[in-house]
């Protein structure tokens, strides 16, 4: 009788007005299994089974009424501690209410006033801008984000100057350094080595010098990812003897030409050809096949329009990856893809390429769903940090004591193609 009280409890708790039919439904079946054992075990059994059953189904609804009752409350509590001046416990209180609300537009607004207070301006204008991704008519988090915007803008505009001063001292370096000609060796394996590992792969950085320079399979290892390997550099060698030998703009066909490469070695029909079927990414829901074609044109219509060109080479950059890689224009090796065309921008506005490590990953693709959600910039910034690190590497490295890359040995034998600068 316990078992059926504490039965009846849970399902009209979880399952409000289906409790007693489902109660009706498992107690017939109880019946129907008295003559086979115990009706308690049989109980106990199914009880245990519905339990799971909707647990998992709790789990899975996003935001329950209670959930968004919660959240409310969890608001008003901050916004009182806030009041008393107890800012570390409203700001735990909000986070907790985001928790339950992602969406929640009053909670991600209060959340960002408080951080703004405590000089995080860029967090707080993210929670701003989410905000108004989600209710772009509130007041609150207009006016905020009005503040927030050109506070922001110099921040960037600070790291983009900091980042264009290394630049100039990496240039200034002669062309026959050779401490800068081993870096930027280094530099084109570790590329390739971090741009299959972010999507994997389980070849070592040495198994890829192996691989690209004998062209003889490593044993033991799936032919797919050696191939993955062979098709990047096939892909980078393209760009550094081709692309970056001409001058004009950036067409559809050169990007074509980057996959068929990129593709080639693992599958060479799909290889530089747009994708026939719908796919999805995450939550993202990329364009329908049969609107890819006009969606790659207006891609190379931006690439080459003067209001791309006169953006920041790190912006450009950046907003070039995302935008390819929202249009997903391939059935694989969309992201390497992208990745070589963020280089290729980089590099024609004299820029050293970057790597994307894949220690990296979670941050890499965080970002990428920021962005997906209306808010680009958090993105730039990822790859504003990337360029960075990849400068203090190449310049620490032509220094009198240098260190090398991460993970690579210095001294090791030389690509034909490295990266170009």
């Amino acid at each position: 009788m316990a078992v059926v009280t504490a039965w009846r409890y849970t399902s009209d708790r979880l399952l409000g007005g289906w409790g007693p039919l489902l109660c009706v439904f498992l107690g017939s079946l109880v019946a129907l299994l008295t003559p086979l054992v115990g009706v308690e075990e049989q109980c106990l059994k199914l009880l245990s089974l519905f339990l799971n059953i909707t647990e998992t189904s709790h789990h899975e609804t996003k935001r329950s009424p209670r959930m968004i009752f919660e959240a409310r409350a969890a608001l008003q509590l901050a916004q009182e501690m806030k009041k008393h001046g107890k800012r570390e416990k409203a700001h735990k209180l909000l986070v907790h209410a985001l928790s339950l609300n992602p969406d929640y537009v009053d909670a991600l607004t209060e959340l960002g006033t408080i951080l703004e207070e405590e000089k995080d301006v860029v967090q707080a204008d993210h929670l701003y801008s989410k905000a108004l991704a989600i209710s772009p008519c509130n007041k609150r988090a207009l006016v905020s984000r009005d503040l927030t915007l050109p506070l922001l803008q110099e921040i960037d505009q600070r790291h983009f100057g900091i980042i264009d001063s290394k630049v100039r001292r990496l240039m200034s370096i002669p062309k026959g350094n050779s401490a800068l000609r081993r870096v930027m060796e280094e530099t084109y394996y570790h590329h390739i080595y971090h741009t299959v590992a972010i999507e994997g792969s389980t070849l070592t950085l040495s198994e890829i010098r192996h691989i690209i320079e004998t062209r003889y399979a490593v044993p033991g290892k799936s032919l797919q990812e050696q191939n993955e390997a062979i098709g990047v550099d096939a892909a980078m060698k393209y760009i550094n003897t081709t692309l970056l030998s001409r001058t004009g703009t950036i067409s559809v066909s050169d990007i074509l030409e980057i996959h068929r490469r990129v593709l080639g070695y693992v599958d060479p029909v799909e290889g530089g050809r747009l994708r026939t079927n719908q796919v999805f990414v995450g939550h993202h829901i990329p364009p329908h096949p049969q609107d890819l074609q006009r969606h790659m044109e207006e891609l190379v219509q931006w690439l080459n329009s003067d209001e791309a060109l006169q953006l920041h080479p790190v912006e450009y950059a950046a907003l070039a990856h995302y935008k390819l890689v929202y249009v997903h224009p391939f059935v694989d090796g969309n992201g390497r893809t992208s990745r070589l065309l963020m280089n290729l921008v980089l590099m024609q506005a004299r820029y050293p390429p970057i790597t994307i490590r894949k220690e990296q990953r979670a941050e890499y693709y965080a970002a990428l769903d920021t962005a997906n959600e209306g808010d680009v910039r958090p993105f730039i910034r990822f790859i504003a940090k990337c360029t960075e690190i990849t400068l203090d590497t190449l310049l620490i490295s032509t220094t009198e004591h240098a260190v090398g890359l991460p993970g690579a040995k210095n001294g090791g034998f030389s690509p034909k193609l490295p990266w170009r600068l």
